[in-house]
């Protein structure tokens, strides 16, 4: 396994994760929910802010790895997982679409293995349409976190209008994903008959 500093700052996404979820575990009489959110807010936005980092130190310095392309779409997947059933739990989110994303992210991370080992990954090649859903929900979800007012921002409406946005864009890029790959999988089911 590869060691540089892009895939260090893949592991420091997937380690902020548990301290993320931990704030909500820790009593309200030892941390204020303004604090906490806050806390978790910040925490969310350094962590979004690694995963872009983290690609663009892997492409400038030459350090792109298999390993590294493996390990970067699994540490956002588990960020984002990981925040939405907290935000579930707050009741911040409305179930049907955390249900939406989750389960586009299992949906298209399925179809892009069975792709990759048909040799056909081409086809689902990451899409500007994926980036838009993407960059709407790590704005939306540490609004989420946050949910109290920045001095005059309603950082709880920018959220929850931006998890929306971001849920018609996961079904959008999940469809354009799924048409992408059709060709390959009616004639790989019309060969296995």
């Amino acid at each position: 396994m590869p060691l540089n500093l892009p895939i260090a700052l893949t592991w420091l996404r997937i380690a902020m994760i548990p301290l993320i979820v931990a704030l909500f575990y820790i009593p309200a009489d030892w941390i204020s929910v303004p604090v906490r959110d806050a806390v978790a807010a910040l925490a969310f936005i350094i962590a979004a802010l690694t995963d872009w980092f983290d690609g663009w130190l892997a492409r400038r310095w030459n350090q792109t790895s298999a390993f590294g392309a493996f390990l970067d779409p699994v540490a956002d997947k588990l960020m984002v997982c990981a925040a939405l059933l907290i935000l579930l739990d707050l009741s911040r989110v409305d179930s049907f679409i955390a249900l939406i994303i989750i389960g586009r992210e299992i949906t298209i991370s399925a179809l892009r293995e069975w792709m990759a080992k048909i040799g056909a990954s081409g086809s689902v090649a990451v899409h500007r349409l994926g980036k838009f859903k993407t960059a709407a929900q790590m704005i939306a979800i540490p609004c989420l976190l946050y949910w109290q007012p920045l001095y005059s921002i309603p950082v709880r409406w920018v959220g929850e209008v931006l998890i929306v946005i971001a849920a018609i864009l996961t079904v959008w890029s999940m469809c354009y994903y799924l048409q992408r790959a059709w060709p390959e999988i009616r004639n790989r089911s019309g060969a296995s008959r």
